[in-house]
């Protein structure tokens, strides 16, 4: 020790000097360039929570978008569902009325029937009604009683005779 001491080395403070000052100078610019940088990053950090919070409506969008599509598929299978019902429903009133346009269509009565044309033909015991008949003519033009004939033909409506209609004689 004694001998750093005793050597004139006058140089070593100077170089501890320039170096002090070249590490406050370094340390000076150092401090500046990070406060840019913080100005930028504060600058920053605002766009980044904008994007944030377009991210966070984009996702809400998506959502929607997502149940808006669900609402759609059930509606449009309600729909489907209700016209197949539909569709169902008017084949069976289609075929209805298809079998009344042919049952309109059929031919009159056959002979012996009421409005067919052709006189009714009465069977062994029985009697057609002609125009003007009652029940007292009828009886009196074939020999029975009135009370025989009303005795033996029960649903018969007589004030409301018809040409044609046919009733059963009493056995005399």
């Amino acid at each position: 020790m004694d001998t750093i001491s005793r050597e004139n080395n006058s140089m070593l403070p100077v170089g501890g000097i320039i170096v002090g000052v070249v590490a406050l100078l370094l340390g000076g610019y150092a401090a500046m360039s990070l406060s840019k940088v913080n100005k930028t990053l504060a600058a920053h950090e605002e766009k980044v929570a904008k994007v944030d919070a377009i991210e966070a409506q984009v996702a809400s969008a998506a959502a929607a978008s997502d149940k808006a599509s669900k609402d759609l598929a059930a509606l449009t299978r309600s729909t489907q569902d209700a016209f197949n019902q539909v569709g169902g429903e008017l084949a069976k009133q289609s075929a209805a009325i298809t079998k009344l346009e042919e049952s309109a269509k059929k031919p009159v009565a056959a002979a012996g029937k009421k409005g067919s044309g052709e006189p009714a033909v009465a069977g062994p015991g029985e009697y057609v009604v002609k125009a003007g008949d009652t029940g007292t003519k009828i009886a009196k033009a074939n020999g029975v009683s009135h009370a025989d004939l009303l005795t033996v033909n029960p649903g018969v409506n007589w004030s409301k005779l018809k040409v044609g209609d046919k009733v059963k004689l009493p056995k005399k």
